[in-house]
C-alpha cells in the first residue's frame, strides 16, 4: 500500500480508501491511484480488507449441474451482477442429492471466506427441508419454495399453463406430455400444471412420458408418440428434448405442424432456427441470477427483514411449430 502511495504520489490512507470503494476521493485521485496498482501489480489483502468494509468480497454458489441450460445461464447472470457490485464468485458442485452433500459444499465455501451464498437446488434431495448455517446468508434458486429461506424462481405452472393452453385454444383435444426426470422440482412443476390444465379444461390426461433434459430422450419418446395418429400436440418440458422429438416425428412422416404441433419450455437461443422454428417458453435466467445477487446482498447489508420468494413469470413465444389440427404446414 505504500508503495502504491508513493507511486501515485498520495497517503496510504487515500490508498485504503480507492481500494476500499469508498466514495470520498475524487475521480482524478481515484484514476492515479488505480494505474499505480495496475503498475505494481497491487491486491488488497483479503482479511485486511474485511475488517474496514466487514465484507470479504466474494459469493458462493452451489449447483448440482453447472453444465445444464438453465443452471449455466443463471450462473452467468450471477457472476455478471456479482461483478458489477465488486464481488468475485466461487462455483462449487455437488453430485449427490442429499443434503449431507450440500451441507459439506456450504461448509468448503465458508472456509474460502465467502459473504453469502447461493444454491441453486434444481434437484430434489434426500431430505423435506434443509439446514444450514444460521450464520450464512443464503437464497435459493430453482428450488423448494417451502424452505425458511429467500427463494427465486419461475412461475413453472403459468409457463406450463401457457403452454398447454395455447395448444387446447388452437383446436386440439388433448395435448400430450414429454417431462423432465421425476427428480427435477422445474419438471415437477411443469407436469403438475399441464396435468391440471387440461382437467379444468375437461380435456382427456394422457399418460406422461418422461425424458432426461436430452434431445436423444426426446428422440425416443418421438418415435414412441410418431406412431399414434391421435397424437396431435407435444408439450415438452425443455427445447432440447422438443428438438429431439421433432426429429422423430420428421423421420416418421408425420409434418410439425400440419399433424403434430409441439412446445418446448426454455427458448434457448438455437429454437428460433429449428425446422420449424419451435414456439417455446421463454424464461429469463439472466433476471433470476439478478435477482439471487439483489436478495443475497440485501442480507448482507442487513436490509433484509425475512424470508422473500420471487417468481419470474415466463413468457409464451408462437413461432412455426404450433397450428390448429390437421390444418397443414401454415404458408
Amino acid at each position: 500500500m505504500a508503495d502504491v502511495a508513493a507511486l501515485a504520489g498520495v497517503s496510504s490512507q487515500t490508498v485504503s480508501r480507492v481500494a476500499n470503494h469508498r466514495e470520498n476521493v475524487d475521480a482524478t485521485t481515484r484514476e492515479k491511484v488505480l494505474a499505480a496498482m495496475r503498475t505494481l501489480g497491487y491486491r488488497p489483502n483479503t482479511a485486511a480488507r474485511a475488517l474496514v468494509t466487514g465484507r470479504f468480497g466474494a459469493l458462493g454458489v452451489v449447483s448440482f449441474d453447472m453444465g445444464a441450460h438453465g443452471n449455466a445461464r443463471t450462473l452467468g447472470a450471477i457472476a455478471d451482477a456479482a461483478r458489477e457490485a465488486d464481488f468475485s464468485v466461487n462455483f462449487m458442485g455437488v453430485r449427490a442429492q442429499t443434503e449431507a452433500a450440500v451441507q459439506q459444499a456450504f461448509q468448503h465455501l465458508m472456509l474460502q471466506s465467502v459473504d453469502g451464498i447461493v444454491l441453486v437446488e434444481s434437484q430434489m434431495l434426500d431430505t423435506p427441508s434443509l439446514h444450514l448455517p444460521p450464520t450464512m446468508p443464503v437464497v435459493v434458486a430453482d428450488g423448494d419454495a417451502g424452505h425458511r429461506y429467500p427463494n427465486v424462481d419461475f412461475d413453472q405452472a403459468l409457463g406450463a399453463r401457457s403452454a398447454v393452453t395455447h395448444l387446447l385454444e388452437l383446436g386440439h383435444r388433448t395435448v400430450w406430455h414429454l417431462a423432465g426426470p421425476g427428480d427435477s422440482f422445474a419438471a415437477r412443476r411443469r407436469a403438475e400444471s399441464w396435468r391440471s390444465t387440461l382437467r379444468a379444461a375437461g380435456a382427456p390426461v394422457p399418460p406422461v412420458r418422461h425424458g432426461d433434459w436430452t434431445a436423444e430422450s426426446g428422440y425416443r419418446t418421438g418415435r414412441e408418440l410418431a406412431g399414434r395418429p391421435d397424437v396431435t400436440a407435444v408439450f415438452a418440458a425443455n427445447d432440447q428434448m422438443a428438438l429431439g422429438l421433432m426429429r422423430a416425428l420428421h423421420e416418421a412422416g408425420r409434418d410439425v405442424p400440419g399433424e403434430v404441433s409441439v412446445v418446448g419450455f426454455d427458448d434457448i437461443a438455437e429454437s428460433a432456427f429449428f425446422e420449424p422454428p419451435l414456439t417455446t417458453v421463454r424464461q429469463d435466467f439472466d433476471l433470476v441470477g439478478r435477482h439471487c445477487v439483489t436478495l443475497l446482498l440485501d442480507q448482507i447489508d442487513g436490509r433484509s427483514e425475512g424470508p422473500r420468494k420471487l417468481a419470474v413469470e415466463p413468457a409464451l413465444t408462437v413461432r412455426s411449430s404450433t397450428a390448429p389440427p390437421g390444418s397443414g404446414r401454415p404458408a
